[in-house]
Formats: structure tokens, C-alpha cells, sequence
């Protein structure tokens, strides 16, 4: 078990500190949503750029703890090329998963997997959910 929990923070590091589709983009077509933790110091903001029911390409930018910062990361680089349901039904697992609430097990949450171990610290949890929930408002936001 520790070395699955070395593994998962290696990804997290590496993600914090290379991370992927950071930068906001100019393109009004994007949807952008900000959320800041104001008891943390998070702040996120989240775009999405969708082409009909594809999520076309997801950005990122903000500052935050390593697990904030790289799970903004890893959202991006899973949510690009997938339909809105599918996207939709990733980020709500994603959720309920750190949440420590009940999830679909089947759902491939890709590398976000690696953010299962954040349930056992409940002061984490807002810091890993802050830009999965910043991305299911740029769904609800699109129309």
C-alpha cells in the first residue's frame, strides 16, 4: 500500500509542478467559471471550451494548495474529448469519491483516481473538489 501511495503522490507532485492546460484563453467561446475558497486562499478559475456535446478543450489557472492546483490539472487533461454526459458523470464520481460518499466504481476517473486517499482528511476535501465543481458549473453555464 505504500508504494500505491508513494505512486499517488508523485502524480500529484508532478502535476503541481508541471501542470497541464494552465492558462486562461482570450476566445469568447470559452465558458469561464472563478471560484475562490476564501478560508484556504484557493482560487481557481475553470474553462471550458465545448463543441456541441464534446468538451473541445478545458484550461485552468489559479493558485492554491498542491492538491488544488493539481487537481485542476488532471481535470483538464481528463475532460477534453469527452461528451458532456460522460464528462458530467466523471466529475460527479470524482466527487462523491473525495467526498467519501457512495460512487459508481465503474467510472473511469482516469488519473483522478489518484485523489481517493483526500476522503480521509476532511479539511482536503474542498481543496481537491474546488475546480471539479468550478467545471460542472461551465456545463450548467453554457446555454
Amino acid at each position: 500500500m505504500a508504494e500505491l501511495d508513494n505512486l499517488y503522490r508523485e502524480v500529484i507532485l508532478e502535476h503541481y509542478k508541471n501542470p497541464r492546460n494552465k492558462g486562461l484563453s482570450q476566445d469568447p467561446g470559452y465558458v469561464t467559471v472563478h471560484i475562490k475558497n476564501p478560508s484556504c486562499g484557493d482560487d481557481i478559475t475553470i474553462q471550458t471550451l465545448f463543441d456541441g456535446d464534446v468538451v473541445k478543450d478545458c484550461r485552468h489557472e489559479g493558485h492554491g494548495c498542491s492538491i488544488c492546483c493539481s487537481s485542476a490539472s488532471v481535470l483538464t487533461e481528463t475532460m477534453v474529448g469527452k461528451t458532456l454526459k460522460e464528462s458530467k458523470t466523471i466529475a460527479e464520481n470524482y466527487l462523491a469519491m473525495v467526498s467519501n460518499k457512495p460512487f459508481d466504481p465503474t467510472v473511469d476517473l482516469e488519473e483522478a483516481t489518484v485523489y481517493a486517499g483526500v476522503r480521509q482528511f476532511p479539511a482536503r476535501v474542498k481543496c481537491a473538489s474546488i475546480a471539479w465543481q468550478a467545471f460542472l458549473k461551465t456545463i450548467t453555464d453554457r446555454n
